[in-house]
């Protein structure tokens, strides 16, 4: 049998075709694939068993189109594992023990570079290098924060990079300090990123090759089949054309080339180049379609741009990272040469500037399609929620942060205030406007695993505590919406129109669940098992529990 006629033929089980639909063909109790797409539904794909290559009985479970993850840092994510297991950590003396039996393991080693801490464990999110230096004497130290916006670095760092009570802020960035004017040992936004960029050594490539093999393997065992990583400086695509040309992707990524406020203009035609190195390629799990912009910071460290002050600091508007003038003229620029933009954006003045510059471009520029993107929408003002549906522009939200943890408890809503605590991740506005709704996990700084987000996407409360009051329950979205928004709507935002559902026709991609997500009660979606994932038609991950129930001919 040729492998065009290789024919796969899914039984016994809830074949969810398309979760944002509400009649008869939403699902379906039988569906076949052939030559990587969907062929059959219901007895047309039965009728097909008795000659298919294979045959999978679902156990009474589910069969989902493929899971995609929005918005992502997999080659951080994969590296982690190089260093301290941090993230472990339950307080502050926890992670001081990880970082000091890392170092008593590795003792040659010149740096110590781990991730990513829980910020809430000092107050105000601000740590001391004198803290680390009592674990890691004379050697360098740098752990990034779970949020990668912040690091935590020891003196033996600092003085590495000469940072005294002399150097000033980076633009775009700060130095924490001690009363003294001395840097206390916690750097933001440009000043931990460059210190990254240029004073801490990077990773080997074979190192970094086994991270993003890791990292792509671990997403196809939780039925993932596209990954935005949403973080690509010019290493990084020389590591994943090496990766897709090794056939080490285990998933579909696609890269987004981060845009530098300074060198933008540079960029552009270098943009152009890396795309068509990729597209040159020509592998079907690589492309390199999209620009990032990051906008602003974060909240839990003062440096997202707000419309109005700080709560707690009322002279602090945040740190935006571009002018209004500069962004419109860089993304107008790059979407003038065919690229989809994705704009991190967490505070309202960010998000309200992340749609006056894409409006911007959709006016100037020539007509076409388009499928561009802001990323977190953490903070938005009620009255730009109807922006996204008359712009066309994707809502890509973290559904995982939609709750009222330590981290929005103790950082986030005293930052902000209480006036706008009901500004936060409005997903049920943004969906119920018209606006397409996509979910990412923005891992490593929260889990990637889609599951408790999910539950999360419809509770607005942790999957841990199943009787806790709801977070903002009007944004609540129901489970179907909430698994759209990591299937159909993903394939908007991945350019893939012939993906994200299981209809007849479109791509093979899919997951079999140990039960259907769209019928259980929403707390238990996050104990799913997933027992297979389907990548065009092809199997990147098969439980070896359900070999048995699986017949190849």
């Amino acid at each position: 049998m040729s492998v065009d006629s290789h024919v796969t033929v899914f039984v016994n089980g809830a074949v969810i075709v398309d979760p944002d639909r509400d009649d008869s063909t939403a699902t379906s109790d039988a569906i076949a694939f052939r030559s990587g797409a969907v062929v059959a539904l219901d007895d047309d794909a039965r009728a097909l068993a008795a000659d298919a290559t294979t045959v999978i009985d679902l156990a009474g479970g589910a069969l989902v189109p493929g899971i995609g993850d929005g918005h992502a840092h997999p080659v951080l994510g994969g590296v982690e594992a190089l260093g301290p297991q941090v993230r472990q950590a339950t307080d502050l003396d926890g992670i001081l023990s990880a970082v000091a039996d890392w170092k008593a393991a590795n003792p040659d080693a010149e740096w110590i570079i781990g991730a990513s801490y829980d910020a809430t464990f000092s107050e105000g999110g601000v740590f001391d290098a004198r803290w680390l230096d009592d674990v890691t004497g004379d050697t360098p130290t740098i752990l990034r924060a779970w949020d990668y916006h912040t690091a935590w670095v020891n003196s033996a760092a600092l003085a590495a990079a000469g940072i005294t009570a002399d150097t000033p802020d980076p633009e775009l960035g700060r130095i924490v300090r001690r009363a003294d004017g001395t840097p206390l040992g916690t750097l933001q936004e440009a000043a931990a990123n460059d210190f990254i960029a240029e004073i801490v050594p990077a990773f080997a490539l074979d190192q970094r090759l086994d991270a993003i093999e890791r990292a792509t393997r671990g997403y196809a065992e939780q039925g993932t089949t596209w990954i935005q990583d949403a973080w690509v400086e010019p290493a990084d695509l020389e590591l994943y054309l090496e990766a897709a040309q090794q056939e080490r992707l285990h998933t579909r990524v696609n890269l987004a080339f981060r845009a530098d406020p300074a060198r933008w203009r540079e960029q552009v035609a270098e943009f152009v180049t890396n795309r068509n190195r990729v597209r040159s390629l020509g592998h079907p799990r690589l492309s390199g379609e999209t620009v990032k912009l990051f906008l602003d910071g974060v909240i839990e460290s003062h440096t997202a741009a707000l419309i109005e002050p700080y709560a707690d600091r009322p002279d602090d508007r945040g740190l935006p990272n571009w002018s209004d003038a500069e962004l419109t003229d860089a993304v107008r620029a790059f979407d003038a040469e065919g690229f989809q933009l994705h704009l991190h954006a967490i505070g309202d003045a960010a998000n309200r500037s992340a749609l006056d510059a894409l409006e911007h471009a959709r006016e100037t520029n020539p007509p076409r399609e388009r499928h561009d993107v802001i990323a977190h929408v953490a903070v938005l003002d009620p009255a730009d929620v109807a922006r996204f549906a008359e712009l066309g522009v994707i809502a890509n939200f973290e559904p995982y942060w939609a709750q009222c943890d330590a981290v929005m408890r103790d950082l986030t809503i005293p930052h902000l205030g209480h006036s706008r605590e009901g500004w936060q991740y409005l997903i049920g506005s943004v969906h119920r406007s018209g606006a397409t709704v996509t979910f990412g996990s923005d891992w490593p700084v929260t889990t990637r695993d889609w599951r408790p987000a999910l539950s999360t996407a419809i509770t607005r409360h942790s999957h841990t505590e199943p009787d806790a009051d709801a977070w903002l329950p009007e944004e609540r979205i129901s489970a179907g919406a909430a698994l759209a928004a990591y299937t159909s709507g993903i394939a908007r935002q991945a350019l893939a129109t012939d993906r994200g559902t299981l209809e007849v026709g479109r791509v093979a991609d899919a997951a079999w669940l140990s039960a259907n997500p769209l019928t259980i009660a929403p707390e238990s979606i996050a104990d799913l098992v997933v027992h297979g994932t389907w990548l065009a038609g092809d199997v990147t991950y098969l439980s070896a529990s359900r070999t048995s129930t699986t017949r190849t001919t």
